[in-house]
């Protein structure tokens, strides 16, 4: 993958610096454009049609918008939610992020998961029912090394059917590494496509870095794995621009990678520890339903994921609209399941409802609870 071009396809269409212009024309969309692209069929995607679908004139018309794309998502997917577990196994991080609770400046109890202990929190998590998980961690790479992932892999596909990582980026080779051991998807969030906001977030450490960060996602694509996760952090700049940079970049990877699986992501910013309470762009319900209305309407195929940092009436309402993953029980610190309940949480959860309360919602609103769709064996 050329990494420039991607860089150059945000660039040239203002969607990582000076982005007036979009301000301007998202306030210039009438509701004669927005029906005329709900008459459209659904599920295809051009930057004008999600720009007119994530305009403040289809505020009025989400209700359309809903309905195209709940029928969208069961066509696709059935009538189905999957399940998942993050694990936290590190909160150290080398980096200075003016937004999380495990900023390195940050007076914290850190704690660093063995990989006995990882499997320990592991076998809580799947006694619960749980056969995806995501491994979690800071930017430690001294601890979280290639070869930590690796065997932490090899000792939970034992349990698991599917392993996934949202930890530091890594290099194309070593992300091969940790795929041959087992890890098959990869979410890692670019916080803000916005170049000037990206660098007022991040202070210090290697995720400055903005470019290596964006060229991320392509390197892991390129070593194979099969899950692509992408998002961007709600609250630190517009959302309307940010979204059409997160698709940009999204319908790129799917350009060039076919046959991986894009999942959007849509983390708000949450109370965490040392961190301020006041952000220029926080994202109300309504705005977070339209955005993924209008991903959902412009990309069929995408899994989008709701995590417990939502409350739980938001997280029941969109179950049955779009939603096709969603996490529970989770915990946000390392030995949070039972190792080390005392570790430092990367931010505070809304929704603590148990595996089990929540396959019994899914199954009430007529789904079905999805604990395992995929085996490793599949790939062999």
């Amino acid at each position: 993958m050329n990494e420039t071009e991607l860089q150059h396809i945000l660039a040239e269409n203002n969607l990582d610096w000076n982005r007036d212009a979009w301000t301007e024309s998202l306030d210039t969309v009438t509701d004669c454009q927005v029906l005329a692209e709900l008459d459209k069929t659904s599920g295809k995607f051009s930057l004008q049609r999600l720009m007119t679908l994530v305009s403040p004139a289809a505020e009025k018309h989400l209700e359309q918008m809903a309905q195209q794309a709940r029928l969208l998502t069961i066509q696709r997917f059935g009538r189905t939610i999957q399940l998942y577990a993050p694990l936290y196994v590190s909160n150290v991080c080398v980096n200075r992020c003016k937004y999380c609770g495990y900023n390195q400046s940050t007076d914290i109890v850190r704690t660093q998961l063995t990989i006995d202990q990882a499997m320990a929190d592991a076998e809580v998590i799947a006694a619960e029912g749980f056969r995806h998980i995501l491994l979690v961690s800071g930017e430690d790479k001294q601890f979280v090394t290639i070869d930590y992932l690796s065997e932490l892999a090899r000792r939970l596909q034992e349990k698991f059917s599917s392993i996934s990582i949202e930890i530091h980026p890594l290099s194309r080779d070593e992300y091969a590494q940790v795929f041959k051991a087992g890890i098959e998807g990869v979410a890692l969030y670019q916080e803000t496509y916005d170049r000037e906001v990206y660098a007022d977030y991040h202070l210090a450490g290697p995720k400055r870095d903005y470019d290596n960060r964006l060229a991320s996602p392509g390197r892991f694509a390129d070593a194979g794995m099969r899950k692509l996760g992408l998002g961007f952090l709600l609250g630190l700049a517009n959302w309307r621009v940010e979204t059409l940079a997160l698709a940009q970049h999204a319908a790129y990877l799917m350009k060039h990678y076919w046959r991986a699986k894009i999942d959007f992501s849509f983390p708000r910013i949450c109370p965490a520890t040392n961190v301020k309470s006041e952000w220029p762009h926080l994202v109300s319900d309504k705005n977070m339903v339209q955005m993924m209305l209008a991903l959902r309407l412009c990309f069929a195929d995408a899994g989008i994921v709701l995590s417990t940092r939502e409350n739980v009436k938001f997280r029941d309402h969109m179950m049955g609209i779009c939603v096709t993953r969603v996490s529970a029980g989770s915990k946000t610190n390392p030995g949070g399941y039972g190792s080390d309940e005392d570790a430092a949480e990367q931010f505070s959860i809304d929704d603590d409802r148990t595996a089990g309360q929540m396959a019994a919602v899914i199954e009430k609103i007529g789904y079905e609870p999805v604990w395992k769709d995929w085996d490793a064996a599949f790939s062999k």
